[in-house]
């Protein structure tokens, strides 16, 4: 039976750093740098410039994934885009990737499927099981699976959202899913979700169940509350499920694999809090030399964290291959997911 593996990684952060300091200093954000670090562990983010969209990012992730992966984009079956920021409502962010990536000009163009996955922060598990399961049934050899954000564009900058602003950054990361006939690559993964708890965290921008879907002035100029504009969240409750819903698929994919915990060589966790992480990574028994961050540097970049993780650890050396790899994720819906892999 055909494996399917990930043949390539990359990685896009946009240059633009904004520190902890830089909240409070040119934004006016009531904060400061220990506080953010106290409990979120986040030193820094990233945010893209003005006119730059998650698939603006995703274009350098995915052509240096397919460098890694020694292949052309015309090697391409399908693209499977993770996101909670598109550009817009609709169409999704994964046509304007293809766009941007080539594959609609010339001679050569090939018009390969696009599929945009809206999991949030456990989008790039879903989109990577979505993957992988593509190429195991032989409907595809090649799948470009992208996870890419701009949340600088709708955080409420100021006092009143410095508990949400303060955790997300923008940024990129995208892997190559292919075909192997060798014994390696995705091994066993788990996906849930939990309606019960979809307003806990969520940015509702706009009601489709109201006549109109975004209130009018007198001009017919559409006007958003605070409220709905910007993302809410119940810290409490998301921490408290985040941990249980982390540790459990955890335990699931590895009791599906039959490996525990001591046969993992490296966890690679959805960098949304370090201090979930580390309760997580504490009560499992995890060592530190098994777990990467890069919270610290990024913020939370919902669907980017965990390919941006596996670019980075791959071209430190971190990962290499034979190593058994598990990822992990959880957010808004409530979605959560785990993938074990064979690098």
């Amino acid at each position: 039976m055909a494996n399917a593996f990930i043949s390539g990684t990359g990685s896009f952060v946009p240059p633009r750093v904004v520190t902890n300091d830089d909240l409070a200093k040119d934004y006016g954000i009531d904060t400061n740098h220990d506080w953010i670090v106290q409990r979120t562990g986040i030193e820094a983010r990233r945010y893209a410039e003005e006119g730059l969209g998650p698939s603006d990012l995703a274009l350098p992730a995915a052509e240096m994934a397919l460098k890694n992966a020694g292949l052309q984009k015309t090697d391409l079956d399908m693209i499977v885009f993770a996101t909670l920021s598109p550009e817009h409502c609709f169409p999704g962010a994964g046509v304007y990737l293809q766009q941007k990536l080539g594959l609609c000009d010339g001679p050569n163009a090939k018009f390969v499927p696009a599929l945009d996955v809206r999991n949030q922060c456990s989008g790039f598990l879903y989109g990577l099981a979505t993957a992988g399961s593509m190429v195991k049934s032989g409907a595809a050899k090649h799948v470009l699976v992208v996870g890419a954000e701009v949340h600088s564009a709708a955080l409420d900058l100021s006092t009143r959202g410095r508990t949400v602003s303060s955790l997300f950054g923008d940024g990129a990361g995208a892997v190559i899913v292919s075909r192997t006939d060798e014994d390696r690559g995705l091994r066993s993964f788990k996906l849930g979700a939990d309606g019960r708890y979809a307003d806990n965290l969520s940015q509702k921008v706009w009601d489709i169940r109201k006549r109109p879907f975004i209130p009018q002035n007198a001009e017919g100029i559409g006007q958003v509350a605070p409220e709905m504009m910007w993302a809410q969240m119940d810290g409490k409750v998301v921490f408290k499920n985040a941990v249980e819903r982390m540790m459990g698929v955890l335990m699931e994919v590895m009791l599906a694999d039959g490996v525990s915990g001591g046969d993992i060589d490296l966890f690679c966790f959805h960098q949304a809090n370090l201090r979930i992480n580390q309760y997580v990574q504490q009560h499992l028994g995890i060592p530190d030399d098994k777990v990467v961050h890069n919270i610290q540097r990024y913020g939370n970049t919902t669907a980017a964290t965990i390919p941006l993780l596996l670019a980075e650890a791959e071209a430190s050396g971190k990962l290499k291959r034979g190593m058994k790899v598990a990822m992990v994720a959880f957010g808004s819906g409530f979605t959560w997911g785990a993938q074990l892999c064979d690098w």
